[in-house]
Order: structure tokens, then sequence, then C-alpha cells
């Protein structure tokens, strides 16, 4: 999982590797046509008619795919929820609050969310393995609130899946040598289980080749810093050779935890498990 500050992001920043800045004009025009779709939203809402709410939303869904282009660029082409790029099937603007139902553990279904539908803030860049399982899945927490058009809370909703926006999140994810999606060390019992669910809903871990790219990601870091250490052990300030291999070792390190890099998390995890400062300080 990758964290996305979509909060302070805009299709208008000039500073997006591999994105054209869209003019103001442009942005202008595609939140003023959101306004007008939701708006006709309310107005279906309140005449019962959830059928045409519903079909209007699918009918417009070219209007989110406008910014499907800026979303990856946001994360380097990746999937915002495994990391991959073409592993995880072709990528899909995801809404991460359901559009049109919400569904429970035990299969309750209530209405969606739908006054978000062409909502920016609630769109992710999500590959299709993930996508298509996950469906209207978005369990609350037992006694949490439950936001309503009409009471508005999602920021105190308790929710199961994690969100790659909210950087606490993203930090309770963590992989195993097996290319496994795992917990963090020492996070809560509640955590814990929104990290399974989510790995179960997305199937992040059922999906064979993605968790076999992650397998070949921690060997390959894991053969850099055995490389490291050993060069670095026989460096002693008098070894012109082992110290470049040290330098290169530590350029490569760098280089697969990366922002852009595929799979960047696993790396990083794959570092933070060998509890070395100095390596530590590299992927902070």
């Amino acid at each position: 999982m990758i964290w996305i500050d979509l909060e302070n992001r805009r299709p208008t920043d000039t500073d997006i590797p591999k994105w054209s800045a869209w003019p103001d004009a442009t942005w202008q025009a595609w939140l003023t046509e959101s306004e007008r779709l939701s708006t006709e939203l309310v107005r279906l809402q309140k005449t019962g008619d959830i059928l045409t709410r519903n079909a209007l939303i699918d009918a417009n869904s070219a209007h989110w795919g406008k910014l499907k282009p800026w979303l990856l660029a946001l994360s380097a082409g990746k999937c915002w929820f495994s990391e991959a790029r073409d592993i995880y099937s072709h990528l899909d603007v995801e809404h991460f609050r359901p559009k049109k139902e919400a569904k429970a553990f035990d299969g309750t279904v209530r209405d969606g969310y739908w006054w978000l539908a062409f909502d920016y803030m609630n769109f992710r860049a999500c590959g299709n393995v993930g996508n298509r399982k996950k469906g209207g899945w978005f369990p609350l927490n037992t006694g949490s609130q439950h936001s309503t058009y009409d009471l508005r809370c999602e920021e105190s909703e308790s929710h199961y899946l994690l969100d790659p926006i909210d950087i606490d999140d993203v930090n309770l994810l963590a992989f195993d040598e097996e290319g496994k999606a795992i917990a963090a060390p020492g996070v809560s019992a509640w955590d814990g289980s929104r990290v399974d669910e989510t790995i179960k809903r997305l199937k992040l871990n059922e999906h064979l080749a993605l968790t076999e790219e992650r397998k070949k990601v921690w060997q390959k870091m894991s053969r850099t810093i055995e490389q490291y250490k050993t060069a670095k052990a026989r460096c002693n300030g008098v070894n012109p050779a082992a110290k470049q291999k040290v330098c290169d070792c530590l350029q490569e390190i760098k280089s697969m935890t990366r922002h852009d890099a595929e799979l960047s998390a696993v790396a990083k995890w794959c570092v933070l498990f060998r509890n070395d400062p100095q390596l530590a300080r590299l992927v902070a």
C-alpha cells in the first residue's frame, strides 16, 4: 500500500512526474460538473427514485474516469492498495466508500455513499483484481457512527478497510519474506483485524502473481543487504573497491524503496525487519 497525499493534491499541480497539469479552467469545469451531477442525485434521492439515482451514477462513470491518469500519476502508475502495476490487472478508479450500496460482514446491505459518487476525495486507483473482489464491501466497527447524506460524519466512521490516503493506515501493513502481506509489528487488536480483512477483501495474498513478485523483491533486497554488510566489513577505510560496493548497495536500497518503485513497501519492510539503524534511515 502506498500513501497518497490526496488532500493536498490537484490536477493543476505542475510538480507531478509524468503528468501534464490541467489549466485552472479545466479543473474548475470538472468540479462544476461534479456539483451539477451531485445536485441531481440529491433531487432523485428526495423523490425516492433510487433506481434512477443509481442509473445516473453508472451513466456518468466517464466523469471520474477523466481523473484516472492523474490518480495514477500520483502513484507513479501503481495501484494504491497493492503497489503493483500490471500484475494486479488493469487499474480502475475505485470509490473508497461504495457509491450505491454498502455491505456489512453479515451481508446486510445499507444504502451507499451516493453523495460521494463524484467527489474526487473518494476516488482511489485500484487494480481490477482487488476492486472486483471488494465490490460494495464496507463494514464498520460495532458501534461506529454511520454517515448519511442528512448526517455527514465520514471522518467519525470506524471502518475496516485500510485507506491509502491515511498514512497511519498505510503504516499498519507490512510484508514477510514469503511475499505475504501481514500486520505491522505491535498493531492493536482492532488494527490487526482491519489489516486481516483488507488483505482478504482485496486479495492481497490470494493473487499468486502478486505474492510471487513481492517475494522476488524481498529476495533481491536481502541479497543487496548481505552484499552491503560484507563490503562494509571489508572496508576498513583502506579498501576503495569495498567502499564503492558499499555505496552501490546503499544506492540500490534507496532505489528499491523510492516512491515510484514497484512494490517499494515490500523492499522497505525487508530493510526495517533487519533492525539496522543506518539502513532504516534510508527508508524513513
